[in-house]
């Protein structure tokens, strides 16, 4: 296998992962909106962010689902917690584990960061029928 096919093969086994992950509304409306500009950077991510990370043995999906959400509170990315909040719950999060999450994290990157995810878990958790 040329290096072009095992990248192929990533993305392939990524993209599946994705899907499974992110669900399919997420997958067909990302592949709607892959342009030449970003094409390279969301391949990299099928490679490595899914096919790679998310199918390491020791953590399973739920797990790591709630790293990711307590990661994306850290940082203050709304738009990418968003997205891994239907995850999440794709995953086999449960309400009250989000809602933990967010609580913990207020020792760790204080109010407002755990105020502003624990709003957006609260409007996607209700859009998802989650609450």
């Amino acid at each position: 296998m040329d290096e072009n096919e095992a990248h192929a093969a990533l993305r392939k086994r990524g993209r599946a992962e994705m899907r499974e992950i992110l669900g399919a509304a997420y997958t067909e409306a990302r592949d709607a909106t892959t342009t030449p500009f970003n094409a390279a950077i969301r391949a990299l991510s099928e490679e490595m962010a899914y096919a790679t990370l998310w199918t390491r043995p020791v953590l399973d999906r739920k797990q790591r689902s709630l790293i990711t959400l307590g990661m994306l509170c850290a940082l203050n990315h709304p738009h990418e917690l968003r997205i891994h909040l239907v995850a999440a719950l794709n995953n086999g999060c449960t309400a009250e584990e989000i809602s933990e999450v967010f609580t913990h994290a207020v020792a760790y990157c204080g109010f407002p960061a755990s105020i502003d995810a624990l709003r957006m878990a609260e409007q996607v958790l209700k859009e998802q029928g989650a609450l």
